[in-house]
């Protein structure tokens, strides 16, 4: 992974959840190649003369250890990137808060969020305990919201100091479980829905100071989702997995870029050599009361005729989403 001199990117500040494993790591390796300096994120305890626990800075020897963050940011130094590790939880507030001062002690400032950490507990609705919840909303969503306020904040104040929009970029990771629904996965399908909601929210409230939000539903082959994908195809002898995380990369290296300072509150899927732009919900059919409100009469006539006519099954997800392929 050798990096250039420059690149589109070079001279910004990055942080990545979720970047020791999988789709983070690949996420962090393109950042750097473009010219990035990296906060490599992951939860983890830290190796011989790696990264403190609470701080987050610093290096990785290169050992193993608990800590894969380190493990990658090694990975980008030794390719001549820069990157340092932080070893912190994103469900938490303050760590969060952490996380974006090591970028802007490390390296200046900040630039690029890409919010990827995550879990699955997967059950039925009806079998899931409330622990299984919590923790998947705990991860996903209030994960992306703990990075968002604090790099919102910073991005506030150096356009309130400079009395002009700064650069800044967040790219954000639902799934299509939220677009299409997954009957095994209701923890997991409501945090990624309500990532698209912060998305959307961000992205408005942000944009006057100079910074893009914008929402990625990658579908990738990793630890985390291996049981998900298993009846998927392997990929042929010297052909990359279409399940490969660095499907998905370079999109995210897209999206971090002044190339695409006007994609804002979009939200795109991406895999195998693919992606596809989802349009924003439109309303399909509008009914006016014939007197100054419904009765249930009425609701009942004009809602009952329109179902009627629907085709039978269909609900507001999208599962056309889960047949994309590339060609």
């Amino acid at each position: 992974m050798p990096h250039p001199p420059e690149g589109p990117l070079a001279g910004l500040s990055a942080i990545v959840t979720g970047a020791g494993r999988g789709l983070g790591r690949a996420e962090a390796l393109e950042l750097a190649r473009l010219g990035a300096a990296v906060v490599v994120n992951d939860y983890g305890q830290p190796g011989p003369g790696g990264t403190s626990h609470a701080e987050g800075h610093g290096g990785g020897s290169g050992e193993a250890s608990d800590a894969p963050a380190e493990e990658v940011a090694a990975e980008i130094r030794a390719a001549g990137g820069r990157a340092v590790a932080h070893l912190g939880d994103v469900g938490d507030f303050e760590s969060a808060r952490a996380l974006v001062d090591t970028a802007v002690r490390e390296h200046g400032k900040l630039d690029i969020l890409v919010n990827n950490a995550g879990i699955l507990r997967d059950r039925m609705v009806f079998s899931m305990s409330e622990a299984e919840w919590d923790a998947v909303i705990r991860v996903h969503l209030k994960g992306h919201f703990n990075t968002t306020r604090f790099a919102a904040a910073h991005w506030r104040e150096r356009s309130k100091e400079a009395g002009a929009p700064v650069y800044g970029r967040i790219v954000n990771t639902s799934s299509e479980a939220f677009l299409a629904g997954s009957a095994g996965q209701p923890n997991y399908a409501a945090a990624k829905g309500g990532i698209v909601g912060l998305t959307t929210s961000t992205a408005l409230a942000l944009a006057k100071y100079g910074v893009t939000t914008n929402v990625i539903c990658p579908r990738a082959r990793t630890r985390m989702t291996e049981d998900v994908f298993a009846g998927f195809a392997e990929p042929e002898p010297g052909h990359l997995d279409a399940l490969s995380p660095e499907h998905v990369a370079p999109l995210v290296g897209y999206l971090s870029s002044p190339s695409a300072s006007a994609v804002n509150g979009q939200l795109l899927v991406v895999h195998g050599g693919m992606v596809a732009v989802v349009e924003r919900p439109r309303v399909a059919a509008k009914f006016d009361a014939s007197k100054e409100a419904f009765s249930f009469e009425e609701l009942e006539g004009v809602l009952g005729a329109y179902y009627e006519g629907r085709p039978a099954g269909e609900t507001f997800g999208a599962g056309e989403v889960l047949g994309l392929k590339r060609g």
